[in-house]
């Protein structure tokens, strides 16, 4: 019964495939199966697919590649086997005590051949994964803050410290490296870690790491932050450009930056020029962008415009 079932298939599917073929496909059809469809070799048309097959064994790598359906999905680091110290097996039913005795040594073996740094790296890469889709960082900079991450932990500076908050210094020294408008408040808050672990842990970095791997750590300064805050508020570039003409001209007339944070500048000049265009913002929405005080704000603006 199953094989005349197979083959009233097999001629349906090969009578469904010469008529297609011969009212859509080229003068010369050269039909070959791939990845489950028919496709003709000659004008690239697929003709059909092949949702019931007879499943053969391969030998040879060119018959795997050709039969092979779907692609394996692996782990951005490493294969992860855990044994775990269950009681009854898939099936539901009751490991005997020689099964126990079986799997206790096949679990005690799995963890001598795995090193603590691997097991290291299987908790920070998800992490690192997640805060970075988080953020919306670009693929380049998390390639620089896993380098930065594999090398604090073959240092071993993760052991007694926080997991996280090594990630969060990582992808913030990274932000730094290449100048991306990045704020470590952002970084803190999404990673949901205390500023405190994080600024340890980015001293550290930036002591012992950058200068082993040949980076440097760029201060940010008050105009990338201006672009990004006027991006954040709806602001036209205009009004982003007036912006950096103020803070360039009160720099010239001798604003001190020493010892000020970029943020109030960046968005002191940004309040400023939204109120002199039509485009007017309150001190509390361009602050909590800024994430700085609405006194912060206005000192700042004072200073600024005493220098215009």
């Amino acid at each position: 019964m199953a094989n005349n079932y197979k083959d009233r298939l097999r001629s349906k599917k090969t009578s469904s495939v010469d008529r297609v073929d011969t009212n859509h496909c080229c003068e010369n059809p050269c039909i070959e199966s791939r990845d489950g469809d028919n496709v003709c070799l000659n004008c690239g048309m697929i003709i059909g697919r092949n949702l019931v097959g007879n499943e053969r064994r391969a030998y040879t790598a060119e018959e795997v590649s050709k039969r092979r359906r779907t692609e394996p999905r692996w782990r951005e680091f490493g294969p992860r086997t855990m044994l775990p110290n269950t009681k009854i097996d898939s099936k539901g039913r009751l490991i005997g005590a020689k099964g126990k005795t079986l799997f206790s040594r096949l679990s005690k073996i799995q963890n001598s051949l795995i090193s603590s740094i691997e097991r290291n790296f299987w908790e920070a890469k998800p992490k690192l994964k997640m805060l970075s889709s988080k953020m919306n960082i670009p693929e380049y900079i998390k390639e620089t803050a896993w380098k930065i991450y594999s090398v604090v932990a073959k240092k071993k500076l993760t052991m007694g410290r926080s997991i996280d908050g090594f990630i969060a210094a990582a992808l913030y020294t990274a932000i730094r490296v290449h100048e991306f408008p990045r704020l470590l408040e952002e970084v803190c808050e999404c990673s949901m870690t205390p500023r405190r672990t994080v600024h340890r842990s980015l001293g550290m970095i930036v002591k012992e790491v950058l200068n082993e791997l040949g980076l440097k750590y760029k201060p940010i300064t008050a105009e990338q932050l201006v672009f990004r805050f006027g991006n954040d508020l709806g602001l036209p570039i205009e009004t982003q450009k007036k912006a950096i003409n103020m803070l360039i001209q009160a720099s010239k007339n001798g604003l001190m930056r020493t010892g000020k944070d970029p943020k109030g500048l960046a968005a002191s000049v940004i309040y400023m020029a939204a109120k002199v265009s039509n485009f007017r913002k309150t001190q509390a929405e361009v602050s909590e962008i800024a994430k700085i005080t609405e006194v912060t704000l206005r000192s700042r603006s004072k200073q600024i415009k005493s220098k215009l």
